[in-house]
């Protein structure tokens, strides 16, 4: 059996998987860690390490969390650990103590069925997952440990902050809410790179300890809130400056006082250095909250692609799709795929593949159904979604992805090497008419059916309309004119200092026409296109502040009424 091959859970006492998380980012998830997830039958974590890890269990499992207060404090080594059970049975059961915690997860355990109990960080390092781990053993329950990335680690990592020179400098790992003075008397006489997990309101009190110890006041220093998330945020300064540069940063004193934080310590670090190797930080859109106004199944690769340039995507719906209010034309056309009827498919949209697929699912058929029939298809998306089914498209544009380029294209009927001269044209409802006569002037009989009815989405959260009337929003990303036109009807018109990116020269008419500057629009009709063109602002926007010898701020935190310049790449 392969050493990362998942054990079979006992029939009377099940299994458990002591899961490390990572300090934040989801993609520092191990391959071990989603296959553990996915097979999990329970999942018990902390709240703040739901968000974490709950994609990756299994579909139809539900979160039901132990405690609904906001105002208990969370953050890590502060009260008693708040946990939430990922399981379709389960009931909210409060735990107030590690002893509770570890029945817990035994009692989860039983009746065969595998538990992750999921840790923020390492399960070695950054929790006190030992006592629940002998509680499985005294009890007889199987279990192993699947480490993750710990905090100490990858926060600096993604900080810029190398904790090794050439040298091999001697790295301290000090965990300054349990830290014996005999321990700061220790890692204060080193001179190697200590590295203190404390938090926010506590940095100066630990500084304090390491200079009393014997360190220098000059000693540079670097913290780190937030690590490995967008939120991200690091402060540069010495043992002797750091509680004045968190003061002058207002940062503190704050409510947030109690966020942990990662600080590193050394004679080693150069503060030019960070400046160099800050990689996550210095992202294109670092920390951008960009509205996506599509639909989620629509924004699902866009958003991965802006979390790419640092950014934060939140995806607002601006329409829905609704099946036809007549169906019996859609069917006819269905069936007559099946008994030869056409010579040619065209899809022009993923709803349009969706709309397709649902109904041959309806009827028991599946991508055989296609045999024979030719394929076309506008855009990568439209393109993947076919695939998805099992239809590799004969035909897409060559040039712009649009009905017009497909066109361009698209073969004149040859009735010598076209059997039959009919073409199939799923779309909205309110799609335009371009393709349809455009066939029919290279000779094509065309049955355009509505597959899909399009309708503007309902209102999104008060909190979102607020934020994007008053600008929450560091950008926004508009994909077409209806998106424009829906957005400011559901939410109202986004504020004067978010940038406002579109996807072509009609969805920027259409903008401008709403009262809105545009500021980015895609050098080709192409979401990935857009999002790259974004990036790209972000990352001039960056540069020329850098340069001025400004600091870097996101556009929802300029002052309201600063001229922006227009891009047009």
């Amino acid at each position: 059996m392969s050493p990362t091959t998942l054990p079979a859970a006992g029939p009377e006492h099940g299994h458990v998987t002591f899961l490390g998380a990572g300090p934040g980012d989801p993609g520092l998830l191990t391959l071990r860690a989603v296959e553990a997830l996915s097979n999990a039958d329970v999942l018990i974590a902390e709240h703040d390490v739901l968000d974490v890890i709950r994609t990756h269990a299994r579909q139809g499992v539900s979160v039901v969390p132990t405690d609904t207060d906001s105002s208990l404090d969370t953050y890590p080594g502060k009260g008693t650990p708040q946990l939430a059970i990922v399981d379709g049975a389960s009931t909210t059961a409060g735990v107030p103590s590690v002893r509770d915690a570890a029945h817990l997860v035994m009692e989860a355990a039983r009746g065969g069925r595998r538990v992750v109990r999921a840790v923020s960080g390492d399960p070695g390092l950054d929790a006190y997952a030992a006592e629940e781990m002998l509680a499985c053993a005294g009890a007889g329950v199987p279990f192993e440990v699947v480490p993750g990335v710990a905090a100490a680690v990858g926060v600096p990592a993604y900080a810029g902050v190398p904790l090794r020179d050439a040298q091999g400098a001697d790295v301290r790992f000090v965990d300054a809410r349990t830290a014996s003075d005999r321990c700061w008397t220790e890692v204060g006489a080193s001179d190697g790179t200590v590295v203190v997990s404390t938090t926010l309101d506590s940095v100066a009190a630990a500084a304090g300890e390491l200079v009393a110890a014997g360190r220098k006041p000059d000693t540079p220093l670097t913290v780190t809130v937030a690590g490995t998330t967008t939120r991200q945020r690091t402060w540069t300064a010495t043992l002797g400056t750091i509680a004045q540069t968190l003061k002058q940063a207002k940062v503190l004193p704050s409510p947030e006082g109690g966020r942990p934080v990662i600080a590193v310590v050394g004679e080693r670090f150069a503060a030019a250095q960070r400046d160099q190797l800050s990689w996550f930080e210095s992202k294109p859109l670092f920390g951008w909250k960009v509205l996506v106004p599509r639909t989620k199944e629509q924004a699902a690769s866009l958003s991965d692609q802006l979390r790419s340039y640092g950014a934060v995507p939140h995806e607002v719906p601006t329409i829905a799709v609704e099946p036809p209010r007549t169906p019996q034309q859609m069917e006819r056309a269905v069936k007559g795929l099946v008994t030869g009827r056409y010579e040619w498919i065209a899809f022009t949209s993923v709803n349009a593949v969706k709309a397709v697929r649902e109904k041959f699912e309806e009827y028991g058929l599946d991508a055989r159904a296609f045999a024979g029939i030719k394929v076309a298809a506008v855009g990568e998306q439209t393109a993947k979604a076919l695939i998805a089914f099992g239809v590799k498209p004969d035909l897409m544009p060559s040039g712009e992805q649009s009905a017009a380029g497909l066109l361009e294209d698209w073969p004149p009927y040859d009735p010598v090497f076209d059997p039959i001269d009919r073409v199939f044209l799923p779309r909205a409802d309110i799609a335009t008419e371009t393709l349809v006569a455009g066939l029919i002037e290279l000779g094509w009989e065309v049955d355009d059916v509505t597959a899909y009815r399009t309708v503007r989405a309902s209102p999104p959260p008060a909190e979102t309309r607020e934020a994007i009337k008053g600008g929450g929003f560091d950008a926004v990303l508009f994909t077409s004119s209806s998106t424009v036109r829906n957005l400011v009807g559901i939410a109202g018109k986004p504020h004067n200092v978010t940038v406002i990116a579109c996807i072509g020269p009609a969805t920027a008419k259409t903008a401008e026409e709403h009262g809105l500057r545009v500021d980015v629009m895609a050098p080709e009709p192409s979401v990935h296109k857009l999002a790259e063109a974004l990036a790209d602002f972000g990352l001039r926007r960056r540069t020329a502040a850098l340069e001025a010898g400004d600091p870097v701020t996101r556009p929802s935190e300029r002052r309201p009424g600063a001229r922006r310049r227009r891009s047009t790449t």
